[in-house]
């Protein structure tokens, strides 16, 4: 008992680490894919194109494959004489938001695309701006529409964090091999197991709540 209660707390040391990461990606990657969302569904051609090569890309290569480039690669290139160095923890954070903004561009994408043409006609009618119109209009309902998935996404998030361990960055997946060789026992894997279940259910829970309340309002 006294083996495990302290092997959850070497473990529970790690979170900071994992919030920290979970936070960045949210803030930075909801408004990216955003926006990247709304230039797709725009007029432009071209931008539409870059974009589509970048979802491709970020959504069809595997995330530690990503965070191994970005920090491996980008020390590589150089900035007129100054040389790029990363640390595993920044390589790790900007990698996740372009890799969770790709996913979230065909999220929100297909949340506005959603949206029945008399909207955007009624907003026109209205004599709101094009930005006026998304605001308030358009993207309070695609969010709403997309909230299952998003939820899906948040959970994911929460269990690709285990994958910055092959930057040599301190989270709970690391903690527990190192942990795993210390007691030559399965006790904390089993540890990890309860942490990431708790987390995930802490998150579902979050947007069930979200998702009901917004049913409740239409």
């Amino acid at each position: 008992m006294n083996q495990s209660l302290s092997i959850f707390v070497e473990l529970l040391k790690t979170l900071p680490n994992v919030a920290i990461l979970y936070v960045f990606t949210i803030l930075f990657s909801v408004p990216l894919g955003i926006l990247g969302a709304l230039a797709y569904t725009g007029k432009n051609k071209t931008v539409k194109f870059f974009i589509s090569v970048y979802t491709w890309i970020f959504r069809g290569t595997p995330l530690m494959l990503q965070l191994m480039v970005v920090y491996y690669g980008i020390p590589l290139m150089k900035i007129g004489r100054y040389k790029v160095v990363l640390e595993p923890y920044t390589a790790a954070t900007i990698t996740f938001i372009i890799n969770y903004a790709a996913y979230l561009v065909e999220i929100m994408r297909s949340g506005i695309e959603s949206i029945d043409k008399g909207q955007h006609e009624a907003a026109k009618v209205l004599g709101y701006s094009y930005w006026q119109k998304i605001i308030y209009i358009i993207l309070p309902q695609a969010i709403r529409r997309v909230l299952p998935t998003l939820g899906n996404e948040a959970i994911t998030l929460i269990k690709d964090t285990s994958l910055i361990y092959v930057l040599a960055v301190t989270e709970v997946m690391k903690r527990t091999k190192e942990l795993a060789n210390i007691y030559y026992n399965i006790t904390p894997y089993i540890c990890a197991i309860i942490i990431y279940l708790v987390l995930s259910f802490a998150v579902d829970r979050l947007f069930k709540n979200i998702e009901k309340r917004n049913k409740v309002r239409i």
